[in-house]
């Protein structure tokens, strides 16, 4: 008779993080799933669709059970942030939690804004968990023509 072993890549996988980290020096706990590790920061981020018309692109980002207090949209250098952190529900003494599918914590999604758009003009709007971004295109920049006297 032969003992069969049940194969599980996420605790080789932990297991090879764990190694990684103590080779540099990083501190990462097992089991700690409510913020202190260095890789549960930011181990969700809210699906996105990003859509586009002739006069602007539309980002909506899924934020349920989330506030607009709880998100911060920046522009910066062409790059489009969205980030914000959904905090985890305390368990009490007259409340057991049973099952925990949801992802909690910190997120952040960076978006790198084609050179057509105006910064200046995200506009936000949150409603329901959804987050819409909408940012106007820019008319094309014309090419300047500069007169060059050979001599």
């Amino acid at each position: 008779m032969s003992n069969l072993t049940r194969w599980n890549p996420i605790n080789e996988f932990d297991d090879l993080m764990n190694r990684y980290n103590r080779m540099f020096g990083l501190a990462r706990t097992n089991g700690d799933r409510e913020g202190k590790d260095l890789f549960s920061r930011s181990d969700w981020s809210p699906a996105v669709d990003i859509k586009e018309t002739d006069s602007a692109f539309t980002i909506e980002a899924e934020l349920p059970g989330m506030n607009k207090d709880d998100v911060k949209v920046t522009v910066h250098d062409g790059v489009l942030s969205i980030q914000g952190e959904r905090k985890s529900e305390e368990e009490t003494n007259d409340k057991k939690h049973h099952r925990i599918e949801r992802f909690y914590g910190s997120f952040l999604r960076r978006f790198t804004l084609p050179e057509n758009v105006d910064e200046n003009s995200v506009k936000a709007n949150f409603k329901d968990g959804l987050l819409t971004l909408t940012i106007q295109k820019a008319e094309p920049k014309e090419p300047k023509a500069i007169e060059v006297e050979v001599q």
